[in-house]
């Protein structure tokens, strides 16, 4: 299954990144560059995934990205 993830500067603490799946707002997490906070918003994803699994809930389906361009005047 494939989730898609939002990676970004925490734009209250600089230098700090952060990690989220919208679908699962459950799983997220932060590091201190963008990789290191995916690797651990994973681990969180796949800790969530496998609680929904023994408690018998489904797995809810991924969101759909959309880029929108807007022209700034």
């Amino acid at each position: 299954m494939t989730y898609t993830a939002l990676v970004y500067e925490d734009p209250a603490t600089p230098g700090t990144w952060i990690a989220e799946f919208p679908a699962i707002p459950e799983a997220h997490s932060f590091g201190r560059s963008p990789e290191e906070a995916l690797a651990h918003a994973k681990e969180a994803l796949e800790l969530v995934l496998a609680h929904l699994r023994e408690t018998g809930r489904p797995w809810p389906p991924d969101v759909r990205a959309v880029g929108v361009r807007v022209d700034a005047a």
